[in-house]
């Protein structure tokens, strides 16, 4: 048998060059996979770059072979921080090595990007060469593995309720917890293995980002107020903890943080804020809902395991610091 011969590499072209409407297709099969890998609405994400890439104020890159475009990925700027956005390549025989080719433009032109000190990505999509091959400067690459786990309706309401400790209730999300759940993020996170991949998790400014991107921004759904809780103490009126959470589609929720007071923990706070909050989403006429852990963090997985949260996929998390 003859050997295979090494795949001719797509063209690498700037995503500002790119005609107006020449990313639709390629983000109407992206939309597709979003929805059938994880019961995800990419629409408002993807109306966002379209408009973006309309504009010509979208930094990234595209791979094009025969004049179609077959992957792309964009990053933004965030201080010090470059962030890449979204990052995606037409599943194939040979989409592993193109990965690596867009990864490494992408990371190339933000090392060499003047005060940027850090790259952070978390590429959910990514089932091929980024997950087990060696990363584009890989002597400045960390990998962290997560995981994408999910439960169902009917899991939900099998969970018992658990009363809290005496004092405390939980109240639905308003704006005016914003600022001491900043605070909490950070003292919660404070040498926690995700303030390693989200450097925001380490500071107050930081968490105030973090938080308004989750409340304000399509990346994550639409927030829902009402089934994002919040547990207050009575005595006090201080926030102890917060499980907030977005609708990603008409079928489907999304947990987007789960945060304890260290002080709190071990009391059964956590599942009861997330049996409140996963209840709600399903009020709410959502059938699924999901969230994303470190896989490191054993602690948080025993407790989605116990809650029958089912794993459906590992991707990476990506960091590049010291260049």
């Amino acid at each position: 048998m003859a050997a295979q011969q090494n795949p001719q590499l797509p063209e690498v072209v700037e995503i500002r060059q790119l005609a107006p409407g020449e990313l639709e297709r390629l983000l109407g099969e992206e939309e597709r996979l979003w929805r059938s890998r994880y019961q995800w609405d990419f629409r408002p994400s993807s109306e966002l770059v379209q408009r973006f890439v309309q504009m010509q104020a979208l930094s990234g890159y595209a791979l094009r072979v025969d004049r179609e475009l077959i992957g792309y990925a964009y990053y933004v700027f965030e201080d010090h921080k470059g962030l890449i956005g979204d990052f995606y390549v037409r599943p194939g025989p040979h989409s592993a090595l193109f990965e690596t080719q867009l990864l490494s433009s992408v990371v190339e032109s933000l090392i060499n990007t003047p005060g940027i000190r850090r790259i952070e990505s978390q590429l959910l999509l990514n089932r091929g060469g980024i997950q087990g091959a060696p990363l584009p400067f890989d002597r400045y690459a960390t990998r962290f593995d997560r995981e994408f786990m999910s439960i169902d309706a009917a899991a939900i309401f099998d969970l018992e309720r658990r009363d809290l400790e005496a004092g405390l209730r939980l109240v639905p999300w308003n704006d005016r917890f914003h600022e001491e759940t900043a605070h909490l993020i950070a003292a919660s996170y404070r040498g926690h293995v995700d303030s390693q991949i989200n450097d925001q998790y380490r500071t107050i400014p930081g968490a105030r980002r973090f938080l308004t991107n989750i409340i304000k921004y399509p990346g994550c759904g639409q927030f829902s107020a009402q089934s994002s809780m919040v547990a207050v103490d009575d005595a006090t009126g201080r926030v102890r903890g917060v499980c907030l959470a977005s609708m990603v589609s008409e079928v489907s929720g999304h947990v987007t943080q789960l945060c304890i007071l260290p002080a709190m923990r071990g009391v059964g706070l956590g599942y009861e804020l997330l049996r409140r909050s996963l209840t709600e989403v399903v009020r709410e006429g959502r059938s699924i809902v999901s969230l994303t852990v470190t896989s490191g963090n054993t602690g948080a997985i025993r407790l989605y395991e116990s809650m029958r949260f089912k794993h459906h996929a590992t991707f990476p998390a990506l960091v590049w610091e010291g260049f």
